[in-house]
């Protein structure tokens, strides 16, 4: 088998894993509130507070992935993390009050919040340039299908209405989890590189010295709580506060998911011609004019433009995430040193885990303060994270800017990549590279 054919089994293996992997996610997801309702008797209201409290381990498993990815490379952590959460979800059955529902919650939320820096690490040990972008895209895509098809499997199963279909439900979650795993295991990734074991044991004190990338990781903030809209306010500021009938909220979640999974490859193909900096900026501020339609909605009063309104602003807002997802991954991995590139990307996850877990109180306050407010803050935000990656884009790594660029030449005495000059752009979307540069 020549290198080609070889990588090319290697991607299959790996986007297979990925499409059992949120296949499982996807039937359990929906219905984990329930299940627990359902198996333990406890009240929703408590059954949300434990899944909080141990999903808040998410947060300190973050960084010990970072640091066991540089170690012991990314394989083994993302394969290590699937096996946690095999181990949680076979213990879900047994669950029969707070305390072990507790437990077994908290060692499925270690292997959650493993899998981000992990994942990413994997990505850019098994692909680069603009095969990250590509192989990045294609995993959005599955992964969204995936997740539907999961969700449908649920659906299905709970048509039974008996307690076996909540327990198949799990345990076949459990399954996949533990099929990703063994498929993993199959995909030979390059050993983890290792400039010295100092480097290696002040890895986190050299991303806090690395201000370029503390800066793109802080430029997320705005936009992950941007993406959080989708599934916290969105759906009560369609139904309550403009008057929508409740049915709308599936059909709006449907056209962002369907758009992903139809459109990311293609579109992230198309964008490798381009800046990723450029791509991820533009996508914020597509961001932006959907955040300014939805809150521009509250003026209309005809039902038929309100409903015409609501599903631009969502389609304005799928097509900001297509912009700005696989890119702005491929970008914060292009970023990130090779030597401590699981602790670099371990730091930029918390501008996703952070809004995540606040994202629920912080939008729901605004929102009931004033929709208006709340929807000029998240423009406001995604704005101004855009118009200054554009300023940050000079002090990044060429090969993090530019899909097409060449390898990075050897890092410098602390473990930071020097920064290139970038060419001039050239006419057509902005950024876009000269003849010879990122356009192939």
């Amino acid at each position: 088998m020549n290198a080609g054919s070889a990588r090319g089994s290697m991607r299959l293996r790996y986007m297979t894993a990925m499409v059992v992997d949120a296949t499982g996610s996807g039937m359990y997801l929906p219905i984990s509130l329930l299940y627990f309702h359902h198996v333990t008797g406890l009240p929703i209201v408590q059954v949300g507070t434990i899944m909080s409290a141990a999903a808040l381990l998410s947060l300190v498993s973050n960084p010990v992935a970072g640091i066991l990815v540089d170690r012991l490379g990314a394989r083994a952590v993302v394969i290590g993390g699937y096996l946690l959460r095999a181990a949680g979800f076979a213990s879900y059955p047994l669950v029969d009050s707070p305390v072990p529902m507790f437990f077994a919650v908290a060692v499925v939320a270690l292997g959650d919040g493993s899998f981000p820096p992990s994942i990413q690490s994997l990505v850019a040990e098994i692909a680069r340039g603009a095969d990250r972008d590509r192989l990045i895209a294609a995993q959005r895509s599955l992964r969204n299908a995936g997740l539907g098809l999961g969700g449908l499997l649920a659906a299905a199963a709970l048509g039974w209405g008996s307690d076996v279909a909540y327990q198949a439900i799990v345990l076949t979650s459990g399954a996949a989890f533990l099929v990703t795993a063994g498929l993993m295991r199959t995909i030979a990734a390059p050993p983890p590189a290792h400039d010295s074991s100092a480097r290696v044991r002040r890895g986190y004190r050299l991303v806090f010295r690395n201000r370029p990338f503390l800066a793109l990781t802080l430029l997320n903030v705005p936009t992950a709580f941007g993406y959080m809209v989708l599934s916290v306010s969105l759906p009560v500021y369609v139904t309550q506060d403009l008057g929508a009938p409740n049915s709308i909220v599936g059909v709006l979640y449907a056209v962002n998911t369907i758009g992903i999974a139809a459109l990311q490859i293609p579109v992230s193909g198309y964008l490798t011609r381009f800046r990723r900096t450029r791509a991820v900026a533009l996508g914020g501020a597509v961001f932006c004019m959907s955040f300014l339609l939805f809150e521009a909605l509250g003026l209309v009063s005809s039902d038929r433009a309100l409903i015409a309104g609501v599903f631009a602003a969502t389609v304005l807002f799928t097509v900001g995430e297509l912009l700005h997802g696989a890119t702005a991954s491929a970008l914060v991995a292009n970023a990130a040193p090779e030597y401590t590139r699981g602790r670099h990307l371990a730091v930029y996850q918390l501008s996703w885990a952070v809004p995540t877990a606040l994202a629920p109180a912080v939008l729901t306050s605004l929102l009931t303060l004033s929709p208006a407010v709340m929807w000029l803050v998240l423009a406001a935000g995604v704005a101004g994270s855009a118009l200054t990656l554009t300023r940050l884009e000079p002090r990044l790594p060429r090969q993090a800017v530019e899909p097409h660029a060449s390898p990075p030449e050897p890092s410098t005495a602390d473990g930071l990549a020097k920064p290139a000059a970038l060419e001039p752009s050239a006419p057509g979307l902005p950024g876009a590279a000269p003849p010879g540069g990122v356009r192939r």
